[in-house]
């Protein structure tokens, strides 16, 4: 994966408005679950990649830190050398000045190379140190949105049980409502208000037969009367008769 797709991605990713995503989601839940595994496998891929890079940056520093030891070095072997020569002259020995002389040139040479690589190398260590910090922080922005990603999705998952259950409750209470004439509460209520008006029916029957019985005492009572009344009558009626 190079540097520029990681650039890409990570870009891409970090810049993403998870809220205007969700509003165009058709199933939201099922967006935000699979973002959540695509941000996840992209940041492992990323982890990879910066960490290759982070180690090709090291194995620059080291090579540059090793040239610029090695031309320390040698500059301390050409002033050895170059002091060996000088003590070597003054001795008049000029042989073995000029032999350790050219070891001198030939330690500054190598010095003068490790500091050529070392010098060299700088700019390249500058521009990875640089895309490394980006990669880091791209990537540290990466975790950053997944945190809110799976705090987005835990949130309108608890959200939509929430209204599943505040649904079910309400289907519950529906289905009990006693004021819908459907119910089973109403129509035991109106069982009941039939036995109650059975019951008032016979009452009021009773009463009816036992008013019935009354009057006909009370007819029977007005017969007596009239019976007795027309005896009195006859027997009165005799008597005057019998007086004339």
């Amino acid at each position: 994966m190079s540097k520029q797709s990681i650039f890409g991605r990570i870009a891409q990713l970090a810049k993403a408005n998870i809220n205007a995503l969700l509003d165009s989601a058709e199933d939201p839940k099922k967006m935000l679950d699979q973002m959540v595994r695509d941000y996840s496998n992209n940041i492992a891929e990323a982890e990879t990649a910066i960490a290759q890079t982070i180690g090709n940056l090291r194995m620059l520093q080291d090579d540059h830190a090793e040239d610029v030891r090695a031309a320390s070095e040698w500059g301390q072997k050409a002033l050895a050398a170059s002091q060996k020569a000088d003590e070597f002259r003054t001795a008049g020995n000029a042989a073995d000045a000029d032999k350790f002389d050219n070891l001198a040139k030939v330690a500054l040479q190598r010095q003068l190379s490790s500091e050529n690589e070392a010098k060299q190398a700088e700019p390249t260590i500058a521009s990875q140190e640089e895309v490394v910090e980006k990669l880091k922080s791209g990537l540290t922005q990466m975790k950053s949105k997944l945190t809110e990603l799976q705090n987005k999705r835990n949130e309108l998952v608890a959200r939509q049980k929430t209204a599943q259950a505040q649904s079910a409750v309400n289907d519950a209470v529906k289905s009990i409502d006693i004021m819908d004439p459907t119910s089973e509460v109403s129509r035991f209520e109106e069982k009941v208000r039939r036995e109650e008006a059975r019951v008032r029916g016979q009452q009021e029957l009773a009463a009816s037969s036992l008013d019935s019985q009354f009057d006909q005492l009370q007819d029977l009572g007005e017969q007596t009367e009239i019976e007795a009344r027309l005896a009195a009558l006859k027997a009165g009626g005799a008597q005057g008769q019998l007086s004339n």
